[in-house]
């Protein structure tokens, strides 16, 4: 299915039968992406009483309970509801779905202390005059681990503060990133990466949205997509997501 996409003066042709699936599945166990100390995944069948629900029991059906937190469980996305006072929902802040977006790879450097950031010179370095509605990054090492690795108490690099500066100075509402947090672990509660994207509370740009925990496979390479940002219609901060890619090429 081909479709055909203006942004900016040039057309771009995609086929939207090849989706690249960006997103961490939410799988029950010690197995799935886990930070902030959260419990696994549980993915349980209901009872009550004689009744199960689970097949292989001897259940009916297949009814499951499950129990999670999005934002330390797997790919999510949040809105500015995370760091308000105000309750904003990404329900409520997302409004559209199709996103012109560039992934970016990039090496954080580490600094003495033992920090690993995301610097301005990356962004102006991977970007230069290129200005997407959507910033896809994945850093090195691109193991294959991210997809079952446990963060808490590792210190994951992050974003610098004037490097997300740079970021919304050009205008990106849309920030996808394959670490936990755009912040550093432990800051004492400052987030300051979270507030400048957002401008919260001067100027609070309630469309945007931050996805961490994503995973972009190595065959995937750097360059200009089409970003389905797809959420659960949850009525909180932050819902479980699949960010899906699709590959651009320019019309003729």
């Amino acid at each position: 299915m081909v479709s055909k996409i203006t942004f900016k003066g040039k057309s771009y042709n995609t086929d939207l039968s090849k989706p690249i699936d960006i997103s961490i599945p939410l799988r029950a166990g010690e197995e799935n992406v886990n930070a902030w100390y959260v419990s696994p995944v549980k993915i349980e069948a209901v009872r009550m009483g004689d009744w199960v629900g689970d097949v292989n029991e001897g259940g009916s059906v297949n009814f499951r309970n499950i129990t999670f937190n999005p934002h330390g469980n797997g790919t999510h996305t949040e809105c500015v509801g995370h760091i308000s006072k105000e309750n904003y929902s990404v329900n409520q802040c997302l409004k559209t779905f199709f996103f012109m977006a560039e992934l970016v790879t990039i090496l954080p450097d580490e600094l003495e202390n033992g920090d690993k950031i995301i610097t301005k010179e990356h962004i102006v370095n991977c970007l230069g005059d290129k200005r997407p509605e959507a910033l896809v990054i994945r850093t090195l090492d691109n193991h294959i681990s991210k997809i079952n690795k446990h963060y808490s108490n590792s210190n994951p690099p992050y974003i610098h503060h004037e490097a997300m500066e740079l970021i919304d100075s050009l205008g990106i509402d849309h920030l996808l990133i394959d670490l936990p947090s755009v912040d550093k672990e432990v800051d004492g509660g400052k987030l300051l990466s979270h507030h400048i994207f957002w401008n919260y509370p001067e100027n609070t740009k309630t469309q945007r949205t931050i996805t961490e925990m994503i995973y972009v496979p190595n065959t995937i390479f750097d360059g200009g997509y089409l970003l389905n940002l797809q959420i659960a219609s949850f009525e909180n901060d932050a819902s479980p997501s699949k960010p899906v890619l699709y590959q651009l090429n320019l019309a003729l």
